[in-house]
């Protein structure tokens, strides 16, 4: 009969397994480890009690995961010791250590559930508790399905807490730095929570804990869960108004989101950036490769046809319609392989997105589906892939509405969708267009078949015009906020032919998601232009008139419209104004060392023609702001005056870190700026000089 051991404590020897797995960032208060890797525990043993002897002693090791355990669906896994454990299956070995000590080495299955576990040793029926660990997937394990060859990148797109997210417009890119905070303190059991609060824990506690082993369920469960729309999810999405929450232009990391929603639920309000940037800290939390992606001019097919429809009326003002074009979308990309589509080409980087636009298969949520699909156009792979070839691929067409109620087809294009598709490169604060990622060159032959591959029915083609009316627009070089400044419109006639037509220019506020405000501009005239020449049609915008109604994203969207109604002729042009913002300048002064002060120096020229009221500065960064983010209020700054702020910091973490700075106001939102920290941890370190970015 083996002998029975006599266990005092179990030693989870938790420093060494989390820098071997690493997971070190998580802090030292529990065992955290990455599945298909080995750990290593120490067995202590009571006095009086059996020595370890391998071939006298023997016992079986179970682990536990969930609520409602069960074999059949592997939330509950038993095993016994082998001569060397295997990177296939859960399995242990053990061995006599030092004292009276045994130790003991654990690997779990590289298809394993992630979540925490519970770890119990059984010996001729009586069951001895060791403790629990957290299992994450495992970027580092060759047999796991979100195993990444590239330690630079597994650095970047599993460790790094710091991050650029882009916005703007195609021509005008800006980036917004965020932090994604997913090691600090407490957001690991955060991001499990939300897996616990999924809608299919409701319907199958049991089956949802042992899908759980699979990065395309967990990705399309954030999908959902990140928004509100159907549940108690993280964030509550909204384009309007936002008196009654944090304007989403305010966020500049996910740890504040992420505990205000553990403390009392769904939290107002997020926008597309920030829920890519939340679902991509929990996809790194739970070891998911992640990033941020932007597309500029990005489609919202409302009608699932491939093709976004404008419709216009005879004075060039947009009707309503169902599709849509906004300046710029946020998502997330997360690695993984796709076995559940059982056939080769489709592992990688799949497109998942939180922002609830659409339902899928009944629910507020997108993706996971292969960016590789997306290029070939395989609209069958699941998931959605429809709908995100459309917001990279539509074709563009658009039309008149006459007075008789008639539709004239006057314009399109087949290449305006999807452009400069964006993420942070890798170990670099650099963009890195990834275009070519999601489509072959825009009119190639590839890009057009691809094209009609996916849309199965009759397209716009590029075909040749006759030479006739055109019409661009001209903006001024320097566009700030606060300014006035004149645009115009250049309309040619490369007729044979004079031509008589109403002349249109206006402008009107907009949001990224394309979404119109209230006019802040309009002038026309009615011109005939002779063969060969050109006229001009100027707009002064002035701050008076656009300063009331623009977004924080302080876009302006210019349009040019010509009229020819004896030959039912339209032409239309378009330009979106992103407006300058003022520079934010961050200084560092002292050095940057643990437990010693550190000051923040802070400042911005109020560039308005008036006053800006409720002024403030928000700092966070991780290991500098005590886990919040620290906000400094100032009151009203005066036109032309600066805003300053000395705000002292108390670094608590040795290693490069981003302090990253917001400022606020009633008039002016959204500007931002950050600044790399190097914390250095003992006295003989060198001292960090003095840095300042605007």
């Amino acid at each position: 009969m083996s002998q029975v051991l006599e266990i005092e404590r179990c030693d989870l020897d938790i420093k060494s397994n989390k820098r071997s797995h690493h997971t070190e960032q998580n802090g030292e208060d529990r065992l955290i480890v990455r599945r298909g890797q080995p750990f290593s525990l120490v067995l202590h043993l009571k006095a009086g009690s059996p020595e370890f002897n391998p071939e006298e002693t023997s016992f079986t090791l179970i682990v536990e995961t969930g609520t409602l355990l069960g074999k059949e669906s592997d939330t509950k896994v038993s095993f016994g010791l082998k001569d060397s454990t295997d990177d296939k299956e859960w399995s242990a070995c053990a061995s006599k250590a030092p004292g009276n000590t045994v130790a003991l080495t654990i690997s779990s299955s590289p298809e394993a559930p992630i979540g925490v576990h519970s770890l119990s040793l059984l010996q001729q029926g009586q069951s001895t508790s060791l403790g629990a660990f957290v299992l994450l997937f495992n970027a580092w394990c060759p047999r796991d399905a979100v195993y990444m060859r590239s330690e630079t990148k597994r650095q970047e797109y599993v460790l790094s807490q710091h991050g650029l997210l882009y916005r703007g417009s195609a021509t005008r890119i800006h980036h917004k730095p965020w932090n994604f905070s997913q090691y600090e303190p407490g957001i690991l059991d955060i991001c499990l929570k939300i897996l616990d609060e999924g809608l299919n824990v409701v319907s199958d506690n049991d089956q949802d804990c042992s899908e759980r082993r699979s990065p395309v369920y967990i990705t399309r469960v954030l999908s959902a869960m990140i928004n509100s729309n159907d549940n108690q999810g993280v964030l509550v999405g909204e384009w309007a108004e936002f008196e009654d929450g944090v304007h989403p232009s305010t966020w500049i990391g996910s740890g504040d989101i992420l505990r205000q929603w553990d403390d009392s639920g769904p939290v107002c309000y997020g926008q597309c950036w920030v829920f890519a940037a939340v679902d991509c800290t929990v996809s790194r939390a739970l070891g998911i490769p992640c990033r941020v992606v932007t597309n500029f001019s990005s489609a919202h097919d409302g009608n699932g046809n491939l093709l976004i429809e404008k419709m216009y009326d005879e004075d060039g003002e947009r009707l309503s319609d169902p599709d849509s074009v906004w300046n710029f979308h946020v998502w997330v990309e997360s690695w993984m392989a796709r076995p559940d589509l059982e056939q080769a080409g489709f592992d990688g980087w799949q497109v998942s997105d939180a922002t609830p636009q659409e339902t899928s298969e009944g629910v507020f949520c997108c993706g996971p589906v292969p960016v590789s699909a997306i290029r070939e156009g395989e609209l069958t792979k699941k998931f959605d892939a429809p709908f995100v070839f459309a917001e990279v691929n539509a074709d563009v067409v658009e039309y008149v509405k006459l007075s008789t109620g008639d539709f004239v087809k006057f314009s399109g294009s087949t290449d305006s969708i999807g452009q400069n598709i964006s993420t942070k490169a890798v170990g670099r604060d650099e963009r890195r267009d990834i275009t070519h990622h999601y489509k072959y060159p825009e009119g190639s032959e590839e890009e057009r078949h691809v094209f009609e591959k996916a849309q199965h029915r009759n397209k716009l083609q590029k075909k040749g015009k006759e030479p006739g009316l055109r019409i661009k627009i001209k903006l001024a070089k320097n566009m700030v906020v606060g300014s006035d400044f004149e645009v115009y419109a250049v309309l040619t006639n490369n007729c044979m032919v004079a031509k008589s037509c109403s002349f249109m220019l206006y402008a009107r506020a907009v949001r990224y998601n394309s979404t119109r405000g209230t006019s802040c501009g309009f002038i026309s005239d009615t011109v005939t232009v002779t063969p060969g020449e050109e006229k001009l049609l100027f707009l002064k915008l002035k701050y008076s008139d656009y300063g009331k109604v623009i977004s924080p994203d302080r876009m302006i969207q210019v349009t040019a419209f010509v009229n020819d109604k004896e030959n039912r002729e339209y032409h239309k042009a378009e330009k979106l104004i992103v407006l300058d913002e003022p520079d934010l300048e961050v200084k560092l002064t002292g050095e940057a060392r643990v437990g010693q002060p550190l000051t923040a120096e802070l400042c911005l020229l109020n560039p308005l023609p008036e006053a800006l009221q409720d002024c403030s500065f928000t700092l966070e960064g991780v290991g500098l702001t005590q886990e919040k983010p620290i906000t400094i209020k100032l009151g009203t700054v005066a036109s032309k005056q600066e805003a300053k702020a000395s705000v002292q910091l108390s670094p608590r973490e040795a290693g490069s870190t981003v302090l990253l700075v917001d400022f606020d106001s009633d008039k002016l939102k959204n500007i931002k700026n950050f600044i790399p920290v190097v914390v250095m941890g003992d006295a003989l370190s060198p001292s960090l000089n003095t840095i300042a970015m605007t």
